[in-house]
C-alpha cells in the first residue's frame, strides 16, 4: 500500500495542477462571461470532471490492488487538498483561516465539498471501471 500512496501523491500533484488551472479559467473567462454566480458552481463541475479524467487516466500508474488501498489514495488526496487549501491560503496567501472556509458555503454555488468527496471516490470508482480493483 506504501508504493501506491506514494504513486497517488505523485498524480495528486498533477491533480493540484489541474486545479489551480481550473481556478485561473474561472477568474479569467468564466466570472468575466458568466458572472461568480454561474462561474463558480460550473467552475466545481468543470473540477469533479478533471478530478476523475485524471484518475482514469493515471489509476493504472498505481496498477491492480484492493479496494482497501484505492479508497486510501482517495483518503490521501482529500487531506492533501485540504492542507493544501488551509496552509497555502493561511501563510502564504495571508488569507484569515474563517474566510479559507468559506469554500463549504454551497449556498454560494460553491462546490468544493463535492469536489473533496470526487476527490475521495474517484482513484476507486476509476480503478473499479478499470478492472484495476482486486
Amino acid at each position: 500500500m506504501t508504493l501506491a500512496l506514494i504513486k497517488g501523491t505523485g498524480i495528486w500533484l498533477l491533480v493540484m495542477l489541474a486545479a489551480v488551472a481550473n481556478g485561473m479559467l474561472r477568474e479569467s473567462l468564466l466570472e468575466p462571461a458568466l458572472g461568480t454566480a454561474a462561474a463558480l458552481p460550473l467552475s466545481g463541475i468543470l473540477l469533479m470532471l478533471i478530478i476523475f479524467a485524471m484518475s482514469w487516466l493515471f489509476a493504472p500508474v498505481i496498477g491492480r490492488t484492493g479496494t482497501s488501498t484505492w479508497l486510501a489514495v482517495g483518503l490521501l488526496w482529500v487531506t492533501l487538498t485540504l492542507a493544501f487549501e488551509y496552509l497555502f491560503g493561511h501563510f502564504v496567501a495571508g488569507i484569515p483561516w474563517h474566510e479559507i472556509s468559506r469554500v463549504f458555503d454551497v449556498r454560494g454555488g460553491n462546490l468544493f465539498s463535492l469536489a473533496l468527496l470526487a476527490a475521495c471516490l474517484s482513484p476507486w470508482l476509476a480503478a473499479r471501471l478499470r478492472g484495476l480493483v482486486n
